[in-house]
């Protein structure tokens, strides 16, 4: 079989060798003449699989994407095909809840308000939007989920009000780009939802770009009518408005869910997808390719804190260095992509093995570190 793969897909060839010969390509620029013999397509998010990309190609039996997301794919094309589709739900759900604990650790840092007396509101309840709720609520945040689609279909977590997302100390987008339907998701944070919030407030986005009007955003930004922003996702990427830049407090490009261990785990997906479809043993898992972490194990001998656990979450995972390199590289030809394509082997705080004399697994574990009790001496003693 001849598979293609995004260049960007981690540990492909390791995985996939074995189902025959493998081409890589770059994700942006992919046309339909470089895929018109594949057998096996494998992409990420910024590859918009339809019919003008595939027009040229009569063997495609298997379309992969190794994200969350499958905004970018015509589904309904594929189907009338009788290719098979396949995404990665959840791969890098913990990726993304750790980005917005480590950015909202910073704001709170930078703006001196204790994080745990704050109330937030999780706009979108899937598997990325309840990672987020189970960290910040383990944490002692007040936590609101706000999901029509979910609540309509009956299930039962209790939902809030939008009048609430909108009362919320902090508000975190974790919605797919829907663009019509009962439920549509483009431009939910219009106009007339943002002149409701306040600058008391902060707006955290790392799902779609096209949930938030970036014009109407624009606006109200320089009226001084803002919350504190932390953007990972733009309205037009990779070209984004750079006007918006200075009133961003923590500014990224598509990075929120980029970690080794994310990444890994949306390609791992898509392997054992391909082996279910062919009726393949999958004998393949990601802990024989990843590498040990710089860091893989630390002593505390005192109480947690939000001062310490601030320490510990940027060990392992600081937002601030991406916003930095960001906004260093935005203004370059490919900036976005490029540090994307490029980026750092970041890890998630799993990869951190806490030895504590304090009984704190609970809080460590929902946070998302592993943890390892120390026998005090006494103990020992008989």
């Amino acid at each position: 079989m001849n598979i293609y793969i995004d260049e960007n897909i981690p540990y492909a060839k390791a995985f996939f060798l074995g189902f025959g010969n493998l081409h890589f390509f770059c994700g942006r620029s992919v046309s339909a003449n470089t895929l018109k013999n594949a057998d096996i397509l494998l992409v990420r998010s910024i590859t918009k699989v339809n019919e003008h990309l595939l027009y040229l190609n009569k063997n495609l039996k298997f379309v992969g994407t190794a994200t969350i997301g499958s905004d970018h794919i015509d589904k309904h094309y594929l189907s009338t095909r009788g290719i098979i589709f396949s995404n990665a739900p959840g791969c890098n759900k913990l990726s993304v809840a750790e980005y917005v604990l480590s950015a909202l650790l910073v704001v709170a840092d930078q703006n001196m308000f204790d994080l745990t007396k704050k109330s937030v509101a999780i706009v979108g309840a899937g598997n990325t939007g309840t990672a987020v709720y189970q960290r910040l609520n383990a944490l002692g945040l007040e936590c609101y989920l706000y999901d029509p689609p979910l609540q309509t279909l009956g299930e039962q977590r209790d939902f809030c009000s939008l009048e609430t997302v909108l009362s919320a100390d902090i508000i975190s987008l974790h919605v797919p780009k829907i663009m019509d339907g009962k439920y549509p998701t483009w431009h939910l944070f219009n106009k007339d939802v943002l002149q409701q919030l306040s600058a008391d407030q902060i707006l955290i986005n790392t799902s779609r770009g096209e949930v938030i009007d970036e014009q109407a955003l624009l606006f109200m930004c320089k009226q001084k009518k803002m919350p504190t922003l932390i953007l990972d996702v733009w309205e037009k990427e990779p070209e984004i408005d750079q006007s918006l830049l200075p009133f961003v407090s923590i500014a990224t490009p598509h990075i929120a869910g980029y970690s080794l261990d994310g990444k890994g785990r949306g390609t791992q997906m898509l392997y054992q997808a391909l082996c279910l479809y062919l009726d393949d043993p999958s004998p393949l898992k990601l802990e024989q390719f990843i590498p040990d972490p710089v860091i893989s194990q630390l002593d505390i001998n005192s109480k947690m804190d939000i001062s310490l656990l601030k320490k510990l979450v940027h060990l392992v995972y600081d937002v601030r260095t991406d916003d930095f390199r960001f906004r260093s590289v935005v203004s370059d030809i490919n900036g976005f992509d490029n540090m994307r394509a490029q980026y750092q082997q970041r890890r998630e705080l799993s990869s951190l093995t806490i030895n504590s004399k304090i009984d704190q697994n609970k809080l460590l574990t929902a946070l998302g570190f592993s943890i390892k009790k120390i026998k005090d001496k006494d103990e020992n003693t008989v």
